[in-house]
Order: C-alpha cells, then structure tokens, then sequence
C-alpha cells in the first residue's frame, strides 16, 4: 500500500539514480543548463556542456564535475 503521506519521509526518494527518473529523457531545464554550463567552464571541459542533452545526463555530468572540482 503506498504511503498516503509521502512527505512524512522526505529523505526517501532524495538520491534517485538519474537513469530511472520518470521525466529522465526531457530536455535539461534551464537551471541544470546554467549549472552545467558553469561547471564545465570550471573544470576546463567545455565539451562537457551540450544543449541537446536529457535531465538525467545532464544530472550525471553535473555530478562528475562536482566530483572533479571537489565540490561533493
């Protein structure tokens, strides 16, 4: 039976893998673009941003940069 307050844990979905996201295949939202774009930068890996990427690879490269500038 599911949870008729799904708030009253709201540390259970918080680290979903990208790869099973229900909206996963969508464009990338203008925020992740932002991000993205600014950590490639960062790093020194432009080729890392693409506009015509999905939310969830644009999660997972967000997250490598992240791991790669130390900002985890």
């Amino acid at each position: 039976m599911a949870d008729e307050r799904p708030k009253s844990h709201p540390t259970d979905n918080a680290e979903k893998d990208p790869d099973i996201w229900v909206s996963g295949e969508d464009p990338m939202t203008g925020a992740q673009a932002s991000y993205l774009k600014t950590l490639s930068e960062q790093a020194n890996e432009p080729d890392t941003f693409d506009e015509s990427i999905s939310k969830a690879e644009a999660s997972k490269r967000i997250d490598a940069l992240k791991a790669k500038l130390g900002l985890d």
